[in-house]
């Protein structure tokens, strides 16, 4: 009933052409609910429909369909191939992906932030069959592996025919391909998680429950598609027969005139965009819905941002592995500010001790998930930590009275100085509430007398008044003396990825 009462909720359920309908679940019975079904459910049900929009203008869910089809025909690829992409937010690249999917191969989703020899790295590490790639990149391969099928886009666009041709009529794959997503590689190579593929409904609603999307809602997805965020986004708003709006690099002031341009109800991205959207002037804009997710939200910038631009704020906190752990809804976030949510629908949050048992609530431990879309492993045969079916996302948290889920920092960041824990999280929030910070990192570094110490990097608003002392004032004046940052370093600008995390081993060392 569950799923029955949130599609109805959720426009899924309208009434439509009896014959549409009909296509429309038997593509889904023929194809599953990967891409490719998804695909072909929604150009059944609604081929005339604008599903993308970018710079080179629309494109209906049958051109979408037609276009990605003869691109399958014509891909040198076939079922277990791995083909890498690395594209930006386009049309173009979803039909990529698309095909690749129809294809019975593994998408393998690359960071565009890569560099050349990361690259060759990843090719080597993944065994690609296949690299299909923005010309941008070109650079870049130099030393990839040449046994790795390169495709530029114009072979994109010569093999997808687009001047002529029909649409081919392409049969399920005996194999139906892997969506495999690289980690942050924040710290190193990125490791590949294979995605598991929907069995039905209910994950879709498990999340749209909790964050309000609705069918054929217009969703600018800013974060970056090779994301694990932008590719759930994507899935959904396909699902949900939405028109995806795309622009190939994020800038805030280009993000919220297209929001306004192309009447945008919805917008996904990552937190730093919301971050970035506040230094950008007010003013009046359709969104109804920003789903924000990838890290966590610094000081109180929910509570700013619901203050200028309304209660339509959802977090997601979650994991290339663990897909979702629990959502923060604007009510639950007025309510408790740091909070990353609750649990939603069929997914289970345990806080456990180092012996594997459940803690009470208040006290920090270790996170472990439960939910139908955790990964399949990585593709190098690795694990994660599984305590009975429930995955470690490798964050420390706790649970409130109300169940609310709180992450204290990753269980690789706490640092233990002069004998005390110390969250570098914890100081980094209460310094980002600085009037005169734009944004801040802190982490630990050695010691030769306590062991570890905290290491903040700060980067100051222009013409702020602000310097070590001050740094430090502040978090002698609300927090331990254990928690002040001996090293306060000015820097211009973090060090961020394509999917905005901070890259802390380009940090300067103190």
């Amino acid at each position: 009933m569950f799923v029955v009462r949130t599609m109805a909720r959720r426009g899924l359920l309208n009434p439509g052409h009896p014959g549409r309908i009909v296509r429309q679940f038997a593509a889904l019975g023929r194809w599953g609910f990967g891409l490719a079904g998804e695909l072909r459910q929604a150009a059944a049900r609604s081929p005339g429909r604008v599903a993308v929009i970018d710079d080179r203008g629309p494109t209906t869910y049958g051109e979408l369909l037609a276009r990605s089809s003869r691109l399958a025909a014509a891909l040198p690829f076939g079922p277990g191939d791995r083909v890498g992409l690395l594209r930006r937010n386009s049309a173009s690249m979803i039909e990529t992906l698309m095909a690749i999917t129809q294809l019975g191969a593994d998408p393998v989703l690359m960071n565009t932030g890569l560099s050349g020899p990361q690259l060759a790295a990843v090719i080597d590490d993944q065994q690609l069959n296949g690299l299909i790639h923005d010309d941008e990149f070109a650079p870049l391969l130099a030393a990839a592996p040449p046994a790795c099928v390169f495709l530029g886009e114009a072979d994109v666009e010569r093999l997808a025919g687009r001047a002529s041709g029909r649409r081919p009529r392409l049969r399920p794959p005996v194999r139906a391909g892997r969506t495999i997503v690289l980690t942050s590689g924040t710290t190193g190579t990125p490791k590949g998680a294979r995605r598991p593929t929907p069995g039905g409904f209910s994950p879709l609603c498990s999340i749209i429950d909790r964050i309000p999307l609705r069918a054929g809602m217009r969703m600018l997805i800013a974060a970056p598609l090779f994301h694990t965020w932008g590719f759930a986004a994507l899935q959904i708003a396909i699902a949900l027969r939405a028109t995806i709006v795309l622009r190939r690099r994020f800038e805030p002031a280009d993000a919220l005139d297209t929001v306004v341009r192309e009447n945008c109800a919805a917008l996904v991205g990552v937190p730093v965009m919301v971050q970035q959207f506040m230094e950008q002037p007010a003013r009046e804009v359709p969104l109804r819905v920003v789903a924000v997710s990838g890290s966590a939200l610094p000081g109180g910038l929910a509570t700013r941002f619901m203050d200028r631009y309304g209660d339509v704020l959802y977090n997601l906190y979650g994991s290339t592995e663990a897909s979702w752990a629990s959502i923060a809804t604007p009510a639950d976030m007025r309510a408790a500010p740091s909070t990353a949510g609750r649990p939603p629908h069929g997914t289970v949050v345990r806080v456990l001790d180092d012996d594997g048992k459940p803690v009470p609530a208040g006290t920090p431990g270790r996170l472990f998930v439960g939910n139908e879309m955790l990964f399949e492993g990585y593709t190098n045969a690795s694990s994660g930590d599984v305590r009975d079916g429930l995955l470690a996302t490798g964050d420390l948290g706790h649970l409130d009275e109300a169940g609310r889920v709180f992450v204290d920092g990753r269980a690789d960041d706490m640092i233990v100085s002069g004998g005390e824990n110390v969250f570098p999280s914890e100081v980094e929030n209460l310094l980002a509430d600085l009037p005169q910070v734009r944004e801040v990192a802190v982490i630990g570094v050695p010691d030769e007398k306590y062991g570890q110490r905290l290491a903040a990097y700060v980067v100051a608003r222009d013409g702020a008044a602000l310097d070590e002392d001050a740094v430090r004032d502040h978090v002698r004046a609300h927090r331990a003396r254990f928690c002040v940052p001996r090293d306060v370093v000015f820097l211009g600008a973090l060090p961020r990825n394509a999917t905005g995390k901070v890259l802390t081993r380009e940090l300067p060392r103190p």
